[in-house]
């Protein structure tokens, strides 16, 4: 079969799904962008793959359970959020694939039986798959967040996208929770701004480019720490010879942020 794009998806703020009589209109463009992914890969997948910014090990960590539970990790929300119940499967077949492919190439992953869906992963995966009819395992980040070694380990994973299964990255192009809304323009936009045209780049310089990311303009203002970035390099290394296409983009998120979302590999012919 023909190989499954990769996707780093800036996944928003918190239960936006769930919130948008609150939001209005704020999350139209990012809820269109997720919306359009099945048409964008052909169809649904077998299962799903999420590198999410919100999980962290000394060894790179697997869901392994069949029906993950449900982690509210947001603060000073409305009450009916943290009820919220994304009833997608867990697939323990994928995440036994996915440790051995690591293994082989270097890199220890270990298997979690009770870990939950984080909202880096259910607000992502809702608009994509409504009905919660996919198959969801996350992978999470490696203490140290290495952008070489996140890159390397999207390379390991690379043979996934041939077998149905969509890698993704869930974080944010832009995460200065200190300086979220206007303080913050201006870095996002500088940051953005490189960010779009590093994607664009050749996959050799793209890849040094990425690795070297905290030379790009305002990129510490724009990432004071990096784990919003690191899903980004795993879904970078599993298509590092594709093209990278803009899939989102705006420059008011939260009133002012400019924000991306990035696909690795062509879309499926209309």
């Amino acid at each position: 079969m023909t190989a499954l794009p990769t996707y780093f998806l800036s996944h928003g703020g918190g239960p936006w799904p769930w919130m948008r009589d609150a939001y209005g209109s704020a999350y139209d463009a990012l809820d269109a962008s997720l919306r359009d992914i099945p048409r964008q890969i052909g169809g649904k997948p077998k299962a799903v793959l999420v590198v999410t910014a919100h999980w962290e090990g000394r060894d790179f960590m697997l869901s392994a359970g069949a029906q993950p539970p449900m982690i509210y990790d947001y603060g000073g929300f409305p009450p009916h959020t943290y009820q919220i119940r994304y009833a997608a499967p867990g697939s323990p077949e994928l995440a036994r694939r996915v440790q051995d492919l690591l293994g082989a190439a270097g890199h220890a992953a270990v298997l979690d039986a009770e870990r939950g869906f984080d909202h880096g992963t259910f607000s992502a995966m809702y608009p994509v798959f409504p009905e919660a009819d996919v198959p969801i395992v996350q992978l999470s980040l490696q203490q140290g967040l290495d952008p070489a070694r996140h890159l390397a380990v999207g390379r390991a994973l690379a043979p996934l996208r041939e077998e149905a299964i969509l890698i993704v990255g869930s974080g944010l192009s832009y995460h200065n929770l200190r300086q979220f809304g206007g303080a913050g323009a201006e870095a996002s936009r500088l940051f953005d701004a490189w960010l779009r045209e590093t994607m664009a780049l050749p996959p050799q310089e793209r890849t040094q480019r990425l690795i070297g990311w905290e030379k790009a303009p305002a990129a510490r203002a724009a990432h004071p720490r990096e784990e919003h970035l690191l899903p980004l390099m795993v879904a970078v290394g599993a298509a590092e010879q594709e093209a990278a296409a803009t899939v989102y983009h705006e420059d008011a998120f939260f009133g002012a942020l400019s924000v991306s979302s990035f696909r690795l590999g062509e879309a499926a012919a209309a």
